[in-house]
This record gives structure tokens, sequence and C-alpha cells, in this order.
């Protein structure tokens, strides 16, 4: 924790830090240029300056300014007002968005009533604006209050976040219970920097994000599933994935999982483990990573298990995680949201593992041309991996996409006899013992 009484305002000029225009997006330098020209502070903040000073490439880029919202609609015609809660100035430029928020004060200085409001310790709406140091001490972290000023390219730095950026610490500004509590959102950002960064947070940050892991429960589930998407697809899946599980916050994000990890099921961690690898390794080299795969993985074993405790009762294999797919699907929609567009992808990734389990007559080929082949081959691999299906199946699947139309029938034909061949084993053993009897 830091507070405004630890440290001073620290100027660190031009020929002290690395940041270059050069770096800086062509549409921001846009929006800094043409609100200073209009007599307004205009600041570079938050994670693209963190970025450009650790000589990362940020792809965001976002300002602060004494500008109010209205004022920065008037400068920009391509400029939209959002939110109610957060008050911000979208400026739109093509695809490109740069996100400008005018200068946060303190709630009890809210000169309007309603304008800055807390419930049982949470931010519910956050419009009281300030000057450039209050809007300092609101941020969350301290590596992400420091400013670069557009006028003489110099960075202010209120909070200590230059030291902390050298020493590779995360740390809260404030009194870090009241500012977790505030927005509890803020502990999945912890983790978030901390796996992203390789930061190491402070003791006083980790401790009080295991007391507070259960504020979560109050977050609304359509925020989380943002949350959790920036969680897993920034290309460090996997060490988020242990950071969730080490402060207790992957509970209260996928608690069906959670209950299987705690009955040490089979396969659950490794399986969830490689699908986290494989992510990250996506993303390394710049190919699509679906939302619908990734929860697909993370909710597959409480699918499984349903599944199979459905079919001991005497549903179909296909029924069985038609059903059990709803089923998850619907418990977890409870924490948090999963937009249809991704529902329906993810449980036809699970129904159609057993397609691939059958590889007898025709249905293979005609399989071969779904529009969700590919994701679920992909899963398929992923369990073949781990050791929940044989790997021959795997391969099997591999081959048959790569040889002929005509090859493929005989691979189909090939697995029908065998079946049989089994299929008159099990009928002779059963005569043979009927006999002996």
């Amino acid at each position: 924790m830091v507070s405004a009484i630890d440290t001073a305002a620290i100027i660190i000029s031009r020929d002290a830090h690395n940041i270059s225009r050069a770096h800086i997006s062509e549409n921001a330098l846009k929006v800094l240029y043409r609100l200073k020209n209009a007599g307004y502070q205009a600041f570079l903040v938050g994670g693209g300056v963190r970025d450009l000073l650790l000589g990362r490439h940020p792809k965001d880029f976002d300002i602060a300014t004494d500008a109010l919202p209205e004022d920065v609609r008037g400068l920009f015609r391509n400029c939209r007002l959002i939110g109610r809660r957060f008050r911000l100035a979208h400026i739109h430029f093509g695809r490109d968005i740069v996100e400008v928020a005018t200068f946060r004060a303190h709630h009890e200085d809210a000169a309007e009533e309603g304008e800055g409001v807390l419930r049982d310790g949470m931010i519910m709406r956050d419009n009281v604006f300030g000057s450039l140091e209050s809007d300092a001490w609101r941020r969350d972290f301290t590596i992400n209050a420091l400013y670069y000023n557009i006028e003489d390219f110099s960075v202010a730095d209120y909070t200590g976040g230059m030291q902390d950026l050298h020493d590779g610490v995360l740390r809260m500004i404030g009194n870090t219970e009241v500012r977790l509590q505030e927005d509890p959102v803020r502990m999945l950002r912890a983790v978030r920097f901390a796996a992203k960064l390789e930061f190491h947070p402070e003791a006083e940050l980790e401790d009080a994000i295991k007391r507070l892991a259960d504020r979560l429960e109050v977050v609304a589930p359509a925020r989380l599933f943002d949350e959790v998407l920036k969680l897993f697809m920034s290309g460090h899946a996997l060490q988020t994935f242990e950071l969730l599980r080490q402060y207790g916050l992957f509970h209260y994000l996928f608690p069906q999982t959670a209950e299987v990890i705690d009955n040490n099921e089979p396969f659950v961690l490794p399986f969830i483990r490689q699908a986290m690898v494989n992510t990250d390794h996506r993303i390394e080299q710049d190919k699509p990573v679906t939302p619908a795969f990734l929860f697909a993985t993370l909710l597959w074993v409480p699918v499984r298990q349903e599944a199979e405790r459905l079919r001991e009762s005497g549903m179909s294999p296909i029924q069985s995680l038609q059903v059990a797919a709803e089923t998850v699907t619907r418990e977890q929609q409870q924490v948090i949201t999963l937009p249809r567009r991704f529902q329906t992808p993810m449980k036809e990734i699970w129904i159609s593992q057993s397609r691939l389990e059958h590889r007898r007559g025709k249905r293979p080929l005609s399989f071969l041309d779904h529009p969700r082949f590919r994701a679920t081959y992909d899963f398929l691999l992923l369990r073949c991996d781990i050791g929940e299906l044989p790997p021959e199946l795997g391969e099997w699947w591999t081959r048959f996409q790569e040889v002929s139309d005509e090859e493929r029938r005989a691979m189909c034909n090939a697995i029908g006899g065998s079946s049989k061949r089994r299929r008159r084993r099990r009928t002779s053993k059963a005569s043979a013992k009927a006999n002996d009897s």
C-alpha cells in the first residue's frame, strides 16, 4: 500500500526516460495534441505509459485530461460518451478507439449528489472530477499511475510507480483492503498484471486478495466475462491459472471446475494446464483463439462427469452429453455470462466428442466437412495428450485428414471389420462359457 503522505510528485524529464512519440499510436497523438492546443492538460496514462517504460509495445493508449466529457465531445466529431458508472469519452478512428477520461477526485469531494456513490464499500457511480494529482491517487496500482505529458514530454509520478516498475513490485495505491472492496475486479487485475509483467504483488496485497476473494460474488456476471477473456487471452494463460488458484479466486469464477479439482479428479489439472499452454502458444504465433474453445476446456471435466452419471442411468452417449452441456452451462451462467454466440460452439465441441470416438461407416466422412470439426478435433487431441483417451484415436483422426477419400473409406471399413471381429470373439467366449456351465 502507498498513500498520499508517502511521496511527493516527481517529474522525470524527457532525457531521463525512454518514452518516444515514435512508439505512441498516431491517433493517440492526434488526441493529445488537439486537447493541448485547445488549452487543456493532456497526458498519456496507465498501461500504455507502463509498457512503454518497460520497453514493450502497448496496443491501447488511454488519455487523462482536465477537459470534461462534454468538452471532449465538443472537440471531436468522432467522439461518443459512454458509461454511467464511470463516464468516458471514446474517440473513434475506424476500428481504433482512443479512450479519454477526465481527472477523477475522491468520492467525498463530489459537488453533486449521486456522482460519487458507494454501496457496501463498492463503487456504484464514479463521476467526481478533480485534478491531475487527485487522479493519480485514485488509480489502482502505482505502476498504472504514471503520466506522460505531451506539453514537455516529461513523466509525472505521484505514487512511487517508477521505483515499483524498476523493482518489479505490484503495489496498491491507498488502503489496500478498501480499494479492493471498492472494486473487487481489481483482484483479477492484480493477477493479470502479475502474470503478464512477471511482477510480484506486495505481501499486503496478496493477503488482502486471499481474504476478500469472495467479494467477486457481487460482481456482475457480464463484467466477469470480459475480465476472464483478458485474463486468459493475453498470452499468459497458464501463469494466470496458477495464480488464480494460489489466491483462491478461481473458485469464484469456475466453481464447478474448482470442485472437481478439489476432489482430485484425474486428468482435470493436466487437461486445463495443457489447454492454457496451447492457448499461449497460439497467441504467441498470432493465431486466433476463440472464447468458445477456452470455456469448453475450463468446463469440460464437470460436463464429462455429469454425462457419465447420466449414461449410468441409461442415457445414450450423445444425449447424456447434450443434457450435461445444458446443465453445466446453466450453472456457470449464474457466475459468468456466456454469450449465446460462444455457448453454441462450446456445446457442439463437447457433444461432438462422442462422434469422434465412433469411426465406423460413413459418419467420419461426413463429419470431416462440419464447420466445427477442427475445434472438435483439436479438443480431442488435448484429451489424448493428457491420457484421458488413447493416443491412437488422435493419430487415427490426424491421418484421416491427410489421406485420399479412397484411403479414408478403407480406414472406416477397417474399423468396422475390427468391431465385427471383437463382437465375434465376445460371442464365442459367451457361448463357450455357457457350454462349460
